[in-house]
């Protein structure tokens, strides 16, 4: 089966160091091990011309995101910082989409909560992928119980054709099963399940 084609975009979801790296300060454990495999998809992708594009969060220094502000996480990709880069080794080959600049939950790679009032808004990752005629939407990247997931629920209440590449993924897991639980949601959801060695 082509996986990839015109009408079908990779997202690369937060693949920063802050979560891919060891030394990152929100590092999802294994991270760093399915970067060969997104590299690889990246490489199949760009070879029939098909978009990829990158998320990235991208905090300011204080956001109600953080523990320190009121939320949950420890702070992590700041913009601008080494963390909140992608990771070097990765291929980058495509836009990024920022999302929480303005100090939003930006778990959706398509769109920012702000976490006071619970509005959302937009980033600009559908536009980009509506400009280009995209149906399909393939995700992979950190993490799975998190922006990955989010990302992917959003691709199907927007529309597209959404495949998750269950070993291009990898789980925060804060409760043990949190990942397994996520991609359980996901397909129900509707969004189709695949494995990289399926071509």
């Amino acid at each position: 089966m082509q996986r990839y084609d015109s009408r079908t975009s990779l997202i690369v979801v937060d693949f920063q160091n802050d979560f891919a790296a060891p030394a990152g300060s929100l590092s999802v454990s294994g991270g760093l091990s399915i970067l060969p495999t997104i590299n690889a998809e990246i490489a199949a992708a760009t070879a029939v011309g098909a978009a990829v594009v990158y998320t990235q969060d991208w905090h300011p220094e204080s956001t109600p995101h953080f523990a320190r502000d009121g939320g949950i996480w420890p702070v992590h990709c700041v913009g601008g910082t080494w963390g909140a880069e992608l990771h070097p080794e990765l291929i980058v080959d495509g836009p990024r989409v920022r999302k929480g600049a303005n100090g939003e939950d930006g778990y959706s790679g398509f769109t920012m909560r702000d976490p006071v009032t619970g509005d959302t808004t937009p980033t600009e990752l559908e536009g980009l992928l509506r400009e280009r005629d995209v149906s399909r939407v393939i995700v992979c990247g950190l993490a799975t119980d998190y922006c990955v997931k989010a990302t992917a629920l959003d691709g199907v209440r927007l529309g597209f054709e959404t495949v998750l590449l269950v070993d291009a993924v990898r789980a925060v897991d804060l409760a043990p099963g949190d990942g397994d639980r996520a991609i359980d949601e996901m397909t129900a959801a509707g969004v189709v399940a695949w494995q990289t060695s399926m071509r």
